[in-house]
C-alpha cells in the first residue's frame, strides 16, 4: 500500500536514571520499567534534530493509514530514509523492532553514538555548549570546518552543528562538507540530557545502518512488516548528502518500493506533483502544509 503526502515537525523531553533501570518488576522484556516510568512522567523520546520535511504534524494522519493490525508482534517496522525520525519516535514503545536506515552516514553514526555511547556524547556536548557560549560565531566555525574521525566526535559535532547553524538545516556541497552558516540564537540547547536518554532507550529496539534504500542487502523486509518511505521530496530541498536526490531517485524508488511490497506493507510520503502522482500511480493523496522549521 503506497500513499502520497506533505507534512513535518518535531519536539523533545526525558529524565536520567530511566534508563538503567530493569524490566524484571513487570516480569517481562515487552514493557520495561523505564518505558513505564517515561510513560507516567509523560517523557516523550522525540526527534533530537531539526531536520527538513519532518512528520511531527502529521502523525495521526499517517497512523490512519498502517496497515491493518500494525504494530504487532513479530513484525519489523523499516525506515529507510529515518532523517529525524519523527514517525519512529511517535510509535517506538509498539514496536518489537526497527530498522532505521539513511544515506547521511554523519546521521546514522549520532544515532548509533546515541543508543551505545551517551555518556562520552553527553561529554562532548556539555564542552560545545560551553565553549559556544564563551566563543560564539568563532567557535562554530571551527568546529564547522573540523573533520572529526571518531564516532562519538562525529556525533558531538553533528548535533552541536545542527543546535547552532541557520535554521538547523542540514546541507553539504559537492565534496560532502558542511557549509550552512551560523545561526541566531541566543541560548541554543546544545546538551538536551533529558530528550538524549529518552531517545536513546527506544533506540534499543533498532538496528540502525548506513545505506542506499536501493541496497538490498540492507533492506530486505519479510512478510508482514511495514516500510515507510520518507524521501526528499520532489521539487524541495535535497542536499542532504553530495549527489542530491533527483527524478532518477525518486523513479528507483518506486521500484525497490514496489519490490518490498511483494512481501510488506510499504508507505511512502512525497509532494504531491505531476510527476510524483505519475510515478506512484494510484496512490491516495494526503494533503498537509510543508516546511522544514520546527524541532
Amino acid at each position: 500500500m503506497i500513499n502520497d503526502h506533505i507534512g513535518l515537525h518535531w519536539r523533545f523531553l526525558f529524565d536520567q536514571q530511566l534508563l538503567w533501570i530493569d524490566s524484571f518488576v513487570f516480569g517481562t522484556s515487552d514493557f520495561p520499567l523505564s518505558t513505564w516510568l517515561r510513560q507516567q512522567l509523560n517523557i516523550e523520546a522525540k526527534p533530537f534534530v531539526k531536520w527538513a520535511g519532518g512528520k511531527g504534524r502529521v502523525i495521526s494522519e499517517l497512523r490512519k493509514r498502517f496497515p491493518a493490525g500494525f504494530p504487532k508482534k513479530a513484525s519489523t517496522y523499516w525506515e529507510p530514509f529515518v532523517g529525524g525520525g519523527a514517525l519512529f519516535f511517535a510509535i517506538a514503545d509498539e514496536l518489537d523492532h526497527a530498522v532505521l536506515s539513511d544515506k547521511n552516514e554523519e546521521l546514522i553514526t549520532t544515532y548509533k553514538v546515541i543508543q551505545t555511547k551517551l555518556v562520552e556524547l553527553l561529554e562532548l556536548l556539555g564542552s560545545h555548549a560551553n565553549k559556544h557560549t564563551a566563543l560564539g560565531k568563532d567557535y562554530y566555525y571551527h568546529i564547522r570546518a573540523q573533520k572529526p574521525s571518531s564516532p562519538e566526535d562525529i556525533a558531538a559535532r553533528f548535533i552541536y552543528l545542527n543546535k547552532t547553524c541557520y535554521n538547523g538545516l542540514y546541507r553539504v556541497n559537492q565534496k560532502g562538507e558542511f557549509n550552512v552558516p551560523i545561526g541566531r540564537y541566543k541560548k541554543p540547547k546544545i546538551c538536551n540530557t533529558k530528550l538524549l536518554e529518552a531517545v536513546s532507550e527506544v533506540l534499543q529496539k533498532a538496528e540502525i545502518q548506513a545505506a542506499d534504500f536501493r541496497d538490498r542487502e540492507a533492506i530486505k523486509p519479510k512478510r508482514g512488516d511495514f516500510v515507510y518511505c520518507d524521501p526528499p521530496y520532489h521539487k524541495a530541498f535535497t542536499d542532504y548528502v553530495p549527489g542530491g536526490f533527483y527524478e532518477p531517485e525518486q523513479h528507483a524508488l518506486r521500484i525497490e518500493a514496489g519490490r518490498w511490497s511483494e512481501s510488506a506493507n510499504v508507505m511512502v510520503s512525497n509532494a504531491d506533483t505531476s510527476l510524483i502522482r505519475c510515478i506512484l500511480g494510484g496512490a491516495v493523496p494526503l494533503s498537509a502544509d510543508f516546511s522544514a522549521s520546527g524541532h
